[in-house]
């Protein structure tokens, strides 16, 4: 009979399943879920349970391929009715049961009935791949900084198709949306640690630039990580001025090492005096309060 930390591993599983019917073009497993997955997923256990589940806890407890130690149960409950059950308690038990009653026959079943859902998927990942790149008709459009007029990084930029409450990712290539061209309009969010959010709804044969308006305190942040500025009681006095007091900062390490995690004061001490290690940091998100100040970032160690 399985133990609690293997059920509790087949219940990360079924997470990733249930995250899959929210999100199908999501086809990796916890080693590859992104930081914009763990908010998705945050924001559908939100919805779901009305719990709360933090990112941290996340990195902590689902991230890793294996655990060493069982999660506190309470969390385990939230896991367990966002996937259907009515918490941790009936998981075991069904799961247990589950184990003390299938049959050869039944598991044979199981198999042959894995067999054609695999086929199906496999059938159906074939008719997308073939309908998506059948057509060469595809619509480009350029982002553009509201202020300057210059093309935005490619990099500092993500956008999504948003229909059915369903997110597609669209491909930037060189400052430029390639959008699918076969249907009259799209509704386009595009997301940056740098500027505003922005939804457009993006008509056919459309070719005007989407104009993206600068984030401030976020474009501060940006000069201070890449410029060589030495003057290190100045970048103290408006770091002052653009971090919140309850700065929190998840820096994600090289190779899925884990992650780190800073306050307001040890952060600002790295920001402080540029390092080649500081240039090398990637910003992927990027939070503000209600009083405009950086209370969270995100950060890829490159």
């Amino acid at each position: 009979m399985r133990q609690p930390i293997e059920l509790f591993h087949n219940l990360k599983q079924e997470v990733l399943l249930t995250y899959q019917k929210h999100y199908p073009y999501f086809e990796g497993d916890w080693k590859t879920f992104s930081s914009q997955d763990i908010q998705n997923l945050i924001g559908l256990i939100e919805t779901g349970v009305k719990q709360t589940v933090s990112e941290k806890w996340i990195y902590t407890h689902l991230k890793p391929e294996t655990n060493e130690k069982l999660p506190r149960k309470d969390m385990l409950d939230i896991l367990s009715q966002w996937v259907g059950y009515s918490g941790w308690d009936e998981y075991v038990f069904k799961h247990k049961a589950t184990e003390t009653t299938t049959t050869p026959k039944a598991k044979n079943s199981t198999k042959r009935r894995m067999f054609w859902i695999g086929g199906t998927v496999i059938l159906g990942v074939a008719i997308w791949f073939y309908v998506v790149n059948g057509s060469n008709t595809t619509q480009t459009i350029e982002v553009k900084n509201a202020f300057t007029n210059a093309p935005i990084d490619s990099e500092e930029v993500k956008a999504v198709v948003v229909e059915n409450e369903v997110e597609t990712p669209v491909t930037i290539v060189d400052s430029k949306l390639q959008l699918p061209s076969e249907k009259d309009s799209a509704t386009i969010v595009l997301k940056s640690p740098y500027y505003k959010d922005k939804t457009i709804v993006v008509h056919k044969e459309a070719n005007a630039p989407i104009v993206l308006q600068p984030d401030d305190y976020p474009m501060m942040l940006k000069g201070f990580m890449k410029s060589d500025i030495k003057d290190w009681q100045t970048r103290k006095e408006q770091l002052q001025m653009i971090l919140a007091d309850d700065l929190e900062v998840i820096v994600l390490l090289k190779d899925n090492l884990g992650a780190e995690y800073f306050n307001k004061q040890e952060f600002s001490e790295r920001l402080i005096v540029p390092s080649v290690a500081l240039k090398k940091m990637k910003v992927v998100d990027i939070q503000s309060n209600a009083d405009n100040k950086i209370h969270f970032i995100r950060i890829i160690q490159e």
